[in-house]
Formats: C-alpha cells, structure tokens, sequence
C-alpha cells in the first residue's frame, strides 16, 4: 500500500470513530427512543447494521494504517470485504430508502454524516483506489455472507424477546415474517452481487495495475 494508501486508512478509521464516539454521545444525551434509560439506550446503538458495518470498516482501515504489509489471511481478508460491502450497502439502503424517515440536527446530523455518507464513499472509494488488490475471491465472497446473516438472526431473535427491531424493513411486529425475510432476501441479493462484483473488479483492476 502507497503512503497514500495509508493516509486515506488513517483518515477512514478517524472518521468511522469520531462518527461513533459522536453517535454514543447524542444517544446518551437525549431523550427520545425504544429505551429510555442508560446503559440500555447506548447500548443498543450497537445493535444497529449502520454502527456494525463502520466497525468492521474502521477496525481493518486500522489495521491496514498500522502495518500496510500484513499478512493477508482468510480472518482478515473476509472481515476486510465485509467492511467494505457492509458499508457500501449501509450507504446504498440509507439514502435510498431510510433517509427521509429522520431529520437529525446539530451533533445528531454530524454524526448521521460521517456513518452514512462520509463512510461509506471513504470506505469504497479507498478500495477501489488502494485496495488492497488480490484479497477477495470466491470462497472468500462465501464467507462474507456469515456476517451478515448473523446480523439478522441476531437481529429477529433478540426482536423477539425485546420488541425492538433497529430499522422498518425487519420489523416483524409491523410487517411479519414473511414480509421481511423477503426484504432481507431483498438485502442478501444486493449484498452478493456487490460481493461479486467487487470481485470481479478487483482482479481487473489488478491485471490493469500490472500490465
């Protein structure tokens, strides 16, 4: 990775805490929410797609910052494509779907700035420009569908028990199951070609770098 590279890691994983850091706090701060009390209201900000996919995002920026020359092993090459199709799709749903249901303002807006949109075109653009090339694949692609799926179970068991269910197109107590294991269907569909593609693109750009 160029020193570039390395800067722009740098810059995603600051970017992906300050946006955390500065969400954890306006949670803590306000008043409104399924939960009313703390810790339960800052901790279920983890239980959010949004805040999971920047994690994932920030911690392998970290790790690409702090030693470019890593070995790539199957754990890191798995949890370095989720961050970036996590992100992607987290950016892809917000805007396309979720952004007119809220209105933040102040540290709030901030916040929904940095995770939804600043993360998301760091994330990809420094794939695309930086990679690192050749650590996505096939098998690869399989496993990132894990993460994701554990997301949702988690998600619709937990929901079960707490009643609550952290966006509109998993809640079962609105739509019913039916209804949103097809919208997750949905969500899975758009996450493997994206995984797909990404792989595809990766060993194009590749050949062309080394041409």
């Amino acid at each position: 990775m160029t020193t570039i590279g390395r800067v722009w890691s740098w810059g995603t994983a600051v970017a992906v805490a300050a946006g955390i850091v500065i969400q954890l706090a306006v949670t803590a701060n306000g008043a409104g929410g399924f939960f009313p009390d703390n810790p339960e209201r800052v901790l279920n900000v983890f239980a959010y797609f949004t805040i999971q996919s920047n994690l994932l995002l920030g911690l392998t920026a970290l790790l690409l910052a702090l030693r470019p020359d890593r070995p790539q092993s199957t754990v890191f090459r798995t949890l370095r494509l989720n961050g970036v199709l996590c992100i992607a799709v987290t950016g892809i749903v917000y805007h396309a779907v979720l952004a007119g249901l809220d209105d933040p303002a102040g540290w709030a807006w901030v916040a929904n700035f940095l995770l939804h949109t600043a993360a998301p075109l760091l994330g990809v653009l420094g794939w695309l420009a930086f990679g690192p090339r050749g650590a996505t694949d096939w098998r690869i692609v399989r496993w990132s569908i894990v993460f994701p799926l554990l997301w949702l179970g988690f998600t619709l068991v937990r929901g079960a028990f707490v009643g609550f269910y952290p966006y509109p197109f998993v809640n079962v107590t609105e739509h019913g199951y039916g209804q949103v294991l097809l919208n997750c269907l949905l969500v899975a569909v758009l996450f493997l070609a994206l995984a797909a593609g990404a792989t595809v693109l990766d060993r194009r750009i590749r050949t062309t770098v080394e041409r």
